[in-house]
């Protein structure tokens, strides 16, 4: 009976929530067909899924106005036809793109959070409720609602697999649907069933019982659980105390060296600062000597941790420029060190002005001019530009390939070429052009390779002749085709490739494969020397990436690109690169390849 009791006012509860968020359910829908059309047909709809998104999220927030701040009916149609509006021009905007490109994915979701943060916090503003009893509430909401989505979606995901083995055969597609209806609909209003209706305009004109109902209602839902007080106070606090500890043991013994240029360090301090903020607000109710120490030391602490990361995330741009995560890292860190000094000196019912600078900070992130996005674009373009021209490869707004760049400006070329390319950016760099392609054109534009510091392999450089680029042989005296490899093991013993004869005398051309001292030679029949050629020199023409990850792969070398030529005042030796392999990863034959041997005699 009981267990009928509960069931019955789940369900109560999810059609209050469903009668009170009518959009928001709506959206909802819609969002859930998207996706199951998505699913049949094998083909994303990202825009109209994150746009379903969005209008839920506004919707959800409306409605938290409404009961807030107003009564009637037509209050609340103007704020539905509001959200309905705002949700089409987000539309208009991310439809003018090709494709969902990064740049929306992250403006989206930094929209959705900050839409989620307001919903917890506008319910409380002027209220006798404060922000940390509806964080605490929707903190509760949201693992309640994950934990029976999850055993849910196990319960289902077991019975289609039972139907699927004894009865009939079932589509595979079948989990995925009931994933998406599980995730997109039944877990955002489980959760919104969840969320009491909090002191407000609207709340006044329920009858006294209600009233008394809904605050009951509120007081369970903003209370710290006792599992949770223990969690926190006796487990989280110790150990994040001794996780402080060796933070600042650590910042103090490399604040003059590496602390500077750690980049191990910059997320750990990030989730440090996640986790002192949102632990004040957990604890900010739970009444006992870990939890008030933990309020009165912490934020103070944290003030200046979050100064050095800050500090240290501004000197690497220097070498990195900014890029759109490295913003993103300084601004939390500007908002966890004014944060912390709120938190160090306000009361704790002031939480709120937390939210209030989350919104902020989030909103000013994807705002232009100062958003994220057009920041590092132009300041990668702009890092870009000045290596170029540095260098003399940019004027009149066409690129000229350089292999002589320092080691240094390559890799700047390189990173923010990877960056600009990755963000789908270079398609608006006039001189780049529309159809620049990262790993076809960046040879021929630039005149060396990527460093392929993010890409796959283990040191690696895979290069061919296109078979259609002529190969100019006139003015020379032999050519010989040579197969070339380097071997560790292999005793530095001569090898004779070929003899020819110019003038009645006779010429030879040898070589060595020894991995210490390869070389190719040509001599006459006095056995004297006329030019030598070190084949490491030849294979480090191709070898211009760094030592570490990287993968080349470039199977259309013209002639000119696949040439190494060396010339004395006795002969003139060229090789060209029919095939060649560098493979660093393999110790035993790390070099290797076919050439076209050319010989002139002075």
């Amino acid at each position: 009976m009981k267990f009928i009791d509960n069931l019955r006012s789940k369900l109560s509860g999810l059609y209050d929530a469903m009668s009170r968020y009518p959009l928001t359910v709506l959206f909802l829908l819609a969002a859930a067909i998207v996706n199951a059309k998505s699913i049949n047909l094998d083909e994303p709809f990202y825009k109209l899924f994150l746009t379903f998104a969005v209008g839920a999220c506004l919707s959800v927030l409306a409605q938290a106005a409404f009961e807030r701040f107003f009564e009637k009916f037509s209050h609340r149609l103007v704020l539905m036809v509001i959200c309905v509006l705002l949700t089409v021009g987000y539309f208009l905007i991310v439809n003018q793109y090709t494709t969902t490109n990064l740049e929306t994915w992250i403006r989206t979701s930094v929209t959705v959070f900050a839409l989620v943060i307001a919903y917890i916090w506008v319910p409380v503003i002027k209220s006798t409720i404060s922000f940390n009893e509806s964080f605490m509430s929707s903190f509760k909401s949201f693992f309640n609602s994950l934990l029976f989505s999850v055993v849910l979606f196990i319960g289902i995901s077991l019975i289609i697999g039972a139907i699927d083995l004894l009865l009939f055969q079932v589509d595979e597609k079948a989990y995925m649907h009931a994933l998406n209806i599980i995730s997109v609909l039944f877990a955002p209003i489980y959760f919104l069933s969840l969320i009491p209706v909090y002191p407000g305009v609207l709340s006044k004109n329920l009858f006294k019982e209600s009233i008394y109902h809904n605050n009951k209602k509120i007081a369970r839902c903003s209370s710290c659980p006792r599992f949770l007080e223990i969690l926190i106070s006796y487990i989280i606090i110790p150990l994040l105390s001794i996780y402080t500890i060796i933070l600042v043991i650590y910042i103090a013994k490399n604040i003059t060296g590496k602390f500077w240029t750690d980049n191990r360090l910059e997320p750990m301090l990030v989730g440090f600062a996640i986790t002192v903020i949102l632990l004040c607000i957990l604890s900010s109710r739970i009444e006992n000597k870990f939890a008030e120490l933990f309020r009165k030391i912490f934020p103070k602490v944290l003030v200046p941790i979050v100064v050095f990361q800050i500090v240290s995330s501004v000197l690497r741009t220097q070498d990195t420029g900014i890029t759109h995560e490295r913003y993103y890292v300084i601004l939390f860190g500007i908002f966890a060190a004014v944060s912390g000094v709120f938190l160090s000196f306000i009361p704790i019912r002031k939480n709120g002005i937390v939210a209030i600078l989350l919104i902020a900070f989030s909103l000013f992130s994807i705002v232009p001019p100062v958003d994220a996005f057009t920041i590092s674009r132009t300041n990668q373009l702009k890092m870009l530009e000045s290596v170029l021209i540095k260098n003399n490869m940019l004027q009149d707004n066409k690129i000229t390939p350089n292999a002589s760049v320092p080691e240094g400006d390559k890799k700047i070329i390189s990173n923010t070429i990877n960056y600009l390319k990755m963000m789908e950016y270079t398609k608006d760099i006039g001189y780049l052009g529309k159809d620049f392609n990262l790993y076809n054109n960046f040879y021929d534009t630039f005149g060396f390779y990527r460093y392929g510091e993010n890409m796959y392999g283990q040191g690696s450089v895979h290069m061919s002749l296109n078979q259609q680029s002529p190969i100019i042989i006139s003015g020379y005296d032999a050519l010989v085709v040579v197969n070339f490899y380097f071997e560790k093991d292999n005793p530095d013993s001569s090898n004779k490739l070929c003899d020819f004869k110019k003038s009645g005398k006779t010429y030879t051309i040898s070589n060595t494969n020894s991995l210490d001292s390869g070389k190719m030679w040509l001599s006459n029949d006095n056995d004297e020397e006329l030019i030598r050629v070190n084949m490491k020199d030849v294979f480090s023409k191709f070898d211009t990436s760094p030592v570490g990850n990287y993968q080349i792969s470039k199977d259309s070398m013209t002639a000119d690109q696949a040439t190494f030529t060396l010339e004395n005042d006795k002969a003139i030796i060229s090789l060209v690169a029919l095939n060649l392999n560098i493979e660093k990863s393999n110790s035993q034959y790390p070099y290797s390849g076919d050439f076209y041997v050319l010989v002139k005699i002075k």
